[in-house]
């Protein structure tokens, strides 16, 4: 059975930039249908990305809220804690069937969104056709807007384990494994180490290159990789992963290490996380039938109003390329809105911040000092001890800096980063102050709340300030 519907705007797509997207149109007074290839509106980052994750994570804070206590004597009454797994991954289940059922409230309710579950097919620049379990149905549209995201990268010689995991089901909590093995130590491996450490396995991670997150400044990952010492985690870098051997008690990995290739070393692990990356999810989508122009990775070309070549079809999300990242996304599906509605909307964002979950958190936005010195910036930095922060002190988490780069010329700031509890609510300041141009005075002058973390920041421009009137 075949059916054709005609709408102003087609999203294909309903994480955060496609719903975001679905939702402002809708809001704009266009008609618009959303097409999702799942039972559930969300896409990644609601089911199997960043909602689970960071309900995982803050497991891994009343986890570690327990030892605080324990390790304060000042309680009789805290003794290790009995987990429940299976309450914890229905609780978690719960959280994700809350907010999905909340966005197709959204979508249907309150906006007369329609809704069309299946996978979506270009047939030419006008038209998508969708598969459903029954019939097909071919939407005829004006505009569309593809936000198909992205999923996991593998490594070609993996074999068929349920032992090797990707994302998807490191986030599923199947069990937990006596020890595990994370390959990659972007924000996935290492938001997952700090989760599985807490459930109680012994985490190994690995790395290709010289540094954990190889895009922040050494004294952030120094600070973090401290951590991961204090907490038994180890971290080997520049090792290179060839081949897994599947086994009755568990995955023999076998290494190299670029210091000494010629060196091969087995070690064998409970259950082995691949978190090395992720690629578009446009295969499928007759991208190239249509004439869509994509990279040799398979991620859309498009401009700074997020248009493809084909000037009624936009791309947004991941499918766009780096960075990742669901705020971006979000941004991306609000400009293309106003665009199709005939704004003079563009993607005009200075900056982007970037934040890893982990314990502890990692946040920055803008420049770090070693992309300031690549691009041969005349800049300054300056970092405030959390040591010395009162908050920090009473919170039992001392161990953190903030650090802000400014232009040695403008005194403006162009850069931060910061390590340490909540360190993802404390970037936004410095985002909105690269953002609005600030200068360091307009930072200093700007009175702080105390005692609080973020002060840290206003402390940290006033060092510079110092400096630079001294």
């Amino acid at each position: 059975m075949s059916i054709q519907i005609e709408t102003q705007v087609l999203v294909l797509g309903s994480g955060p930039g496609g719903y975001s997207a679905a939702f402002r149109c809708a809001d704009l007074g266009i008609n618009t249908i959303l097409v999702e290839r799942y039972p559930n509106l969300g896409g990644v980052c609601l089911n199997v990305g960043c909602i689970p994750s960071k309900a995982l994570l803050h497991i891994s804070k009343l986890i570690q809220t327990n030892s605080d206590l324990n390790e304060f004597n000042i309680s009789k009454n805290i003794t290790n804690i009995q987990l429940d797994i299976n309450k914890i991954r229905l609780w978690k289940n719960d959280i994700i069937k809350k907010l999905s059922n909340n966005l197709n409230s959204i979508a249907t309710a309150k906006r007369n969104i329609k809704i069309i579950y299946g996978f979506g097919t270009f047939i030419n620049k006008h038209t998508l056709q969708v598969s459903c379990d029954k019939e097909i149905i071919k939407v005829i549209f004006d505009y569309a807007i593809i936000a198909t995201g992205s999923h996991p990268t593998s490594l070609p010689f993996s074999p068929n384990d349920h032992r090797i995991w990707n994302s998807t089901d490191a986030l599923e909590l199947k069990f937990i494994p006596e020890k595990l093995l994370i390959i990659g130590s972007g924000a996935i491996g290492l938001e997952m180490s700090t989760v599985y450490h807490s459930l109680g396995s012994k985490v190994d991670l690995m790395e290709a290159s010289d540094q954990i997150m190889p895009i922040l400044d050494k004294d952030i990952i120094n600070l973090f990789s401290k951590n991961l010492i204090k907490k038994s985690i180890n971290c080997t870098v520049n090792t290179q992963v060839h081949a897994f051997n599947s086994k009755p008690n568990g995955i023999d990995v076998i290494t190299t290490n670029k210091l000494d290739p010629n060196t091969k070393k087995t070690h064998r692990y409970d259950a082995v996380l691949i978190a090395i990356g992720r690629f578009p999810n446009s295969k499928e989508l007759n991208l190239d039938g249509i004439g869509i122009q994509t990279n040799k990775n398979g991620f859309i070309s498009v401009d700074k109003q997020m248009r493809t070549n084909i000037s009624n079809i936009f791309a947004i999300g991941d499918i766009v390329g780096n960075p990742m990242l669901a705020h971006k996304s979000i941004h991306e599906g609000h400009i293309v809105s106003e665009v199709i509605s005939g704004k003079k909307y563009y993607f005009d964002s200075t900056v982007i911040p970037g934040v890893i979950y982990s314990d502890p958190e990692i946040a920055w936005v803008g420049y770090t000092e070693k992309e300031a010195q690549t691009k041969n910036i005349k800049y300054a930095s300056v970092t405030f001890p959390w040591n010395s922060l009162g908050k920090a002190i009473t919170s039992n988490y001392t161990e953190g800096i903030t650090k802000l780069i400014f232009d040695k010329n403008t005194h403006r700031i162009i850069g931060g980063s910061v390590i340490g509890l909540h360190a993802s609510e404390i970037i936004g300041e410095i985002a909105l102050a690269i953002e609005m141009g600030c200068d360091v005075e307009d930072i200093t002058l700007t009175i702080h709340a105390h005692p609080t973390l973020y002060e840290s920041i206003e402390l940290a421009a006033s060092i510079y300030n110092k400096s630079i009137n001294t």
